[in-house]
């Protein structure tokens, strides 16, 4: 049986986010130097995000770069920067094709001025799209936006716009770059490494973990189908018992 044809389409991950990791690590493999995997790795994007669109999932919150990675080699980061701007201004058509709205979360203003106005206007190119919304962590970390958040609120208690008391899940939500965006239901990583590297801690509170060893330039619509099939056969059962969900 084709594995697409074991998916369950009426119980999808609303929300699916993935590390793409192993770009180095292939090109390594190949005998090539970094860049040619991350170059790479964009086939994997753009087959994963059409694949999504097609299965019916809503949001694909993709790790692009990190608050991190901005210490890593400085040719390699250039490459980076180079291979964001090309695929945006590439993929347009694609996701205008395929009814995608483009999203980002992070640090934007950190990224090169060609970058961030290339972002901004594929984002408002595609903001009336409603198939898929694809989100880019771009000068992403996790830590990063908590304590951004919890200055916000800090601020606006302190100014009496809100009170402590009123504080809760939902005002912490308000405050994340997220804020948008559902709690993520699937977690995909790539290239056999089991961590989360500062991801949306506080979104995949109750997200399905799923690890692959295949690294990110080999990762395909069928790798997809394996990430998805696990995830269908998890009780996601939120604290609950199993008696309690039934």
């Amino acid at each position: 049986m084709n594995l697409i044809e074991s998916i369950d389409h009426t119980n999808l991950p609303k929300h699916l986010a993935i590390i793409m990791d192993g770009n180095g690590r292939w090109a390594k493999q190949q005998g090539y130097l970094r860049a040619f995997g991350h170059e790479n790795g964009t086939k994997s994007v753009k087959e994963i995000i059409k694949t999504s669109a097609k299965l019916g999932i809503e949001y694909l919150t993709l790790y692009a770069f990190s608050t991190e990675n901005w210490n890593r080699p400085k040719l390699e980061v250039q490459a980076l920067m180079k291979i964001l701007i090309n695929s945006l201004k590439k993929e347009l058509v694609t996701l205008q094709e395929n009814n995608i709205r483009l999203n980002a979360i992070g640090n934007l203003d950190k990224l090169p001025k060609t970058a961030q106005k290339e972002l901004l206007d594929v984002m408002e190119k595609t903001k009336d799209n409603s198939r898929l919304t694809l989100t880019l962590a771009l000068s992403y970390g996790s830590r990063e936006e908590l304590v951004s958040a919890v200055k916000a609120i800090s601020d606006k208690v302190k100014n009496n716009i809100i009170s402590i008391d009123t504080i809760d899940d939902s005002i912490i939500n308000e405050h994340l770059y997220t804020q948008n965006l559902p709690d993520v239901d699937l977690l995909i990583r790539t290239s056999g490494e089991h961590r989360i590297s500062n991801f949306l801690l506080w979104q995949i509170a109750y997200a399905e973990l799923y690890f692959t060893n295949v690294l990110w330039p080999d990762f395909k619509d069928q790798d997809l189908y394996e990430a998805i099939i696990s995830y269908q056969k998890r009780e996601r059962r939120f604290g609950k018992t199993s008696e309690q969900i039934k």
